[in-house]
């Protein structure tokens, strides 16, 4: 089964396209106290999430103990969840070779997310995965996104559709990994329409400010999944993360017309 079928079972058994971020942040216990809060964070949300997304960052922050984390986290995670490794590694293409093999073969996870900035040839080594998934850089939440990815070319194309180009090409190479986008929902306003029905990771919704009717309006049928991370693990009110995930998930399917699974 492709990465993109596999993730769209997801999304038509839950009835969510909730994708649950995981960015760790050591509190007044320290460090290790993160182990129980990221299973606590699991199996609460799992029943409602379509994906999961850890941050390589938040584990990174924590050194070789963060690492080793990372590592349990993935090996224990839910076997009904896929799940999108946020690492925007961009490197020659023999370095991300060795990415590649980290991500795929020895943590397993489903996708990943990848920085094209170095051209075609640094994701190729990510290309020939059966069954897994790459998310390219297209248009991030940031407000930086305008600096580079939404300015416009002599020709009329906006930067960030040279990065669907790339996506273009894989398939029509007949590549076995899926390539899909990131485009932040703070910034999707002009883009969606140009960016092609494939998978897309939207962040920025919850404490970034972005607006689902964009994307709900936009007639996409490929398997999109929306981020939330603060507003699941760090909310700051009483309700546990299996609620506020559960919430989401409604805000997000009640945008779409097609409520959530209780």
């Amino acid at each position: 089964m492709r990465y993109a079928e596999r993730l769209q079972a997801r999304i038509e058994a839950t009835g969510s396209r909730l994708c649950v971020g995981i960015d760790p942040r050591p509190g007044d216990d320290g460090i290790e106290a993160v182990p129980e809060f990221l299973k606590r964070l699991v199996g609460e949300t799992w029943e409602h999430a379509a994906a999961f997304k850890p941050n390589m960052a938040y584990f990174e922050a924590m050194g070789l103990r963060g690492i080793e984390m990372l590592g349990d986290l993935l090996a224990e995670m839910p076997d009904e969840v896929p799940v999108i490794l946020d690492a925007k590694r961009s490197d020659i293409g023999e370095t991300q070779k060795y990415y590649a093999h980290s991500y795929f073969s020895h943590w397993k996870v489903d996708a990943v997310t990848l920085n094209p900035f170095l051209g075609y040839d640094s994701i190729e080594p990510f290309l020939g995965w059966e069954g897994k998934g790459i998310y390219l850089l297209a248009v991030t939440s940031n407000p930086g996104s305008a600096d580079f990815q939404r300015q416009q070319l002599a020709d009329g194309r906006s930067v960030f559709e040279l990065v669907t180009a790339l996506g273009d090409r894989a398939k029509e190479e007949g590549r076995q990994t899926d390539v899909g986008y990131v485009v932040g929902l703070t910034n999707a306003s002009g883009v969606l329409g140009k960016v092609p029905d494939a998978p897309l990771l939207v962040p920025g919704l919850g404490a970034q400010g972005g607006d689902l009717a964009s994307l709900a309006e936009a007639g996409r049928s490929a398997p999109d999944v929306i981020n939330v991370s603060r507003g699941i693990s760090y909310a700051g009110d009483d309700r546990s993360f299996g609620e506020r995930a559960a919430d989401w998930a409604r805000k997000i399917s009640d945008a779409y017309g097609a409520p959530a699974n209780a």
